[in-house]
């Protein structure tokens, strides 16, 4: 119900997301999406592509006076280094003649890219043609996509915040201990948003050390969705549960080799007696979810067969090092079939806090598919309704009891 594309290249004009479904009457917030993409752009670690670019995103469609009228929205953020890479990137056919350097052909693969790949795949001889659409400069008209994702999860008070568990061997030695207000305390000017601050120093360090060496380093996040609604997802079909649709999407962010939900990997070796959340009666004021319920724990990460339980859904991405090396990889230039170095392009040395904060737009975004499609509504208004319904439905049904 709640769909989107994305076009436009690394060092094109502009990236461009095209979003469909999001219902008439919201009313958008342009600085909070504008504060998303500019979380996404910071963290230690980030090159120099940063400082060039100022990110925002501009509608040109499907917003009126700040409300959206359900109609498709367009968003373009325009790409500052345009302005240097206008010759290479031409798009008209004939002799270059906008201004910028005419780089030459891209021949030498990265190690780790998906530059061969593409190049087999697409047959392009010139395998910038790949590598400016496989970057991940993408991600930005993902995080503004995100951002309306969000302003429509607010109407179900459902959050969303993201912290990072580990950088190369030094991490967090258990996330699942974090809570949701942990990781909202963060500073905002955080350098790797780390809730530990000394464990932050060591992360900055090995960075550091990677830097020095010409290398790159990776790590993992986690994203903490908060007062989700139960309900959301499903067990009927494969297609349908939500974990699957959570980690599709998490895993499709450039860089990322592994998801997990809740305990996530460690569940392969924990007994049952210890994995599984036991079920509580609830004493106190009553849950924001309406379920008259306590689980202790939360190894399960909000999710069970598929269905949003009621408790924070956590899911963690596993981040390779980035593929570009300031001292390369051998690689073969496939235009002469002879041994050489990887090609270089600018980089950066870690950008884990930043693919958590891709995650948390991905996660937005098929949480707030899944509350639509499970409330419904062609209007912001229809589709309260139907969540102040439920609720309803939920207390009086176990009020009953």
């Amino acid at each position: 119900m709640l769909r989107f594309l994305t076009a436009g290249e690394s060092h094109g004009q502009t990236l461009v997301a095209i979003v469909e479904g999001v219902p008439a009457g919201l009313s958008i917030d342009f600085d909070a999406v504008t504060r998303e993409l500019r979380r996404r752009q910071g963290g230690y670690g980030r090159g120099r592509r940063m400082a060039i670019e100022s990110d925002r995103a501009d509608a040109v469609s499907g917003i009126r006076r700040g409300v959206t009228t359900g109609a498709p929205i367009a968003l373009l953020i325009p790409n500052k280094d345009w302005e240097n890479w206008q010759r290479t990137m031409q798009l008209e056919a004939g002799p270059a003649t906008a201004a910028g350097a005419d780089r030459p052909a891209v021949t030498r693969p990265r190690p780790g890219h998906a530059d061969l790949a593409g190049a087999v795949k697409y047959g392009h001889e010139d395998m910038r043609d790949v590598l400016e659409r496989a970057s991940a400069r993408e991600t930005a008209a993902r995080v503004a996509v995100g951002a309306l994702a969000r302003q429509i999860l607010r109407h179900v008070d459902a959050e969303i915040a993201s912290h990072v568990v580990s950088v190369g061997e030094v991490g967090l030695p258990d996330p699942l201990g974090v809570s949701f207000d942990d990781v909202r305390g963060i500073a905002p000017d955080a350098p790797l948003h780390c809730v530990d601050a000394a464990l932050e120093r060591r992360m900055i360090a090995e960075i550091d050390r990677a830097r020095e060496a010409g290398d790159t380093i990776g790590g993992s996040f986690e994203v903490i969705a908060h007062h989700v609604p139960p309900g959301l997802g499903s067990y009927v079909q494969w297609d349908r549960k939500l974990d699957g649709r959570l980690a599709q999407a998490v895993m499709s962010i450039p860089a990322i080799k592994a998801v997990g939900i809740g305990r996530g990997p460690m569940a392969a070796s924990l007994a049952g007696s210890r994995l599984h959340d036991e079920i509580v009666p609830h004493a106190g004021l009553p849950r924001a979810s309406g379920l008259p319920v306590d689980r202790p724990t939360n190894n399960a990460g909000g999710l069970e067969g598929g269905v949003t339980n009621g408790e924070d859904v956590r899911v963690s991405g596993y981040m390779k090092p980035i593929a570009t090396l300031m001292k390369p990889l051998r690689s073969v230039d496939l235009a002469t079939m002879t041994a050489s170095p990887a090609t270089v392009e600018r980089s950066d040395v870690c950008a884990v806090p930043a693919a958590a904060v891709v995650a948390e737009a991905m996660v937005a975004i098929v949480l707030a598919d899944a509350a639509l499609e499970k409330f419904g509504g062609d209007s912001i208004g229809e589709f309260c309704d139907a969540w102040t319904a439920f609720q309803r439905r939920v207390v009086t049904r176990f009020a009953r009891r």
